[in-house]
């Protein structure tokens, strides 16, 4: 399935990021899903900032495996100029850990002559707003469920000589691994318009009964041994959940969209148990799958464009003898 969601608004702000690193930005902060840290980073946001500085943090720990975003904390604190660390957007001093480490990133910026200048990216519904909130003490971002609720630029001083820009969510305009589109989906940063919810909450029940065995049956109450979980395909388990939790219509029928919303809602609020759906391992997997996808395709535009142009070429006239 392709996810795909780059809505006007989001085309404007990538306009507003290049233009705010020609007036001047000295690390980057890139607010990561801890649930799927590798999906939520910005390919387009690392292009942009061109070998800047960058402080990458998990949010939504408190949801997500505590050993799998430990190994995501290994792996991008091993990349040249990163460093990453771990939050919720609930903690109640943020800031000063944010700050220390973006000095760290940036040991010669600081004081009033020099002040730090930090941009602050992530993807839609990532908690960015709401960490924001939290950092300042006070509501200086607007916080919604839905994704794409900041729309406009904003500047905010968390020491005198140290701004952060914060910028609205957005992603980029060709999600190119499938497994990412998912993983996005399921976790609230694409449209409703976007997406099938049944088809994305049984790929998300696919990964967890893999990953995470016995925690779908725990969650639902499902027995073992009255019904072969086994045998079910994810498209199946999700046809039970929704008998299970009364999601049926007319004519003893089960309301796929109603179980794949509630599914899919108890993921994102963490009901369903501590989850991270990709491991930086699998992650560098499916690029890779990606990117051979996308050359191949390339290569077949490009066969096409030659084919294309070789039949408009008029024939070689032969002078007679």
């Amino acid at each position: 399935m392709a996810i795909q969601w780059f809505p006007g608004h989001m085309h404007l702000t990538q306009k507003a990021i290049t233009e705010r690193f020609k007036d001047g930005i000295d690390v980057v902060i890139e607010l990561l899903d801890a649930r799927l840290p590798g999906s939520s980073a910005n390919p387009l946001l690392a292009k942009l900032a061109q070998g800047r500085p960058a402080l990458k943090v998990l949010n939504k720990q408190d949801l997500a495996d505590p050993l799998q975003t430990e190994a995501w904390l290994a792996h991008y604190n091993a990349l040249p100029q990163t460093h990453a660390l771990a939050l919720d957007a609930s903690v109640t001093a943020p800031a000063q850990r944010l700050i220390a480490a973006c000095r760290a990133l940036a040991p010669t910026r600081g004081g009033m002559a020099k002040p730090m200048r930090v941009l602050i990216c992530g993807i839609p519904n990532v908690g960015k707003s709401t960490l924001i909130n939290t950092m300042v003490g006070k509501r200086a971002a607007k916080t919604g469920d839905e994704p794409g609720i900041t729309k406009l630029e904003q500047r905010i001083a968390l020491a005198p000589d140290f701004y952060l820009y914060d910028t609205p969510g957005m992603l980029w305009p060709k999600i190119t691994v499938p497994e990412s589109g998912e993983n996005l989906a399921a976790s609230g940063a694409v449209g409703r318009n976007a997406m099938d919810e049944d088809v994305v909450a049984a790929a998300l029940l696919g990964y967890v009964r893999q990953h995470y065995p016995g925690q779908i049956e725990a969650r639902y109450k499902l027995d073992p041994s009255k019904l072969d979980l086994s045998a079910l395909n994810a498209a199946e388990w999700l046809v039970v959940i929704g008998k299970k939790r009364g999601a049926m219509l007319a004519g003893g029928r089960v309301n796929l969209q109603k179980a794949a919303e509630m599914v899919l809602h108890e993921f994102r609020a963490g009901t369903l148990g501590r989850i991270t759906l990709e491991t930086p391992e699998e992650y560098s997997r499916w690029v890779v799958a990606a990117e051979a996808v996308e050359a191949a395709a390339q290569e077949k535009k490009r066969a096409r464009k030659e084919k294309r142009h070789s039949s408009r070429q008029p024939a070689t006239e032969t002078s007679p003898e």
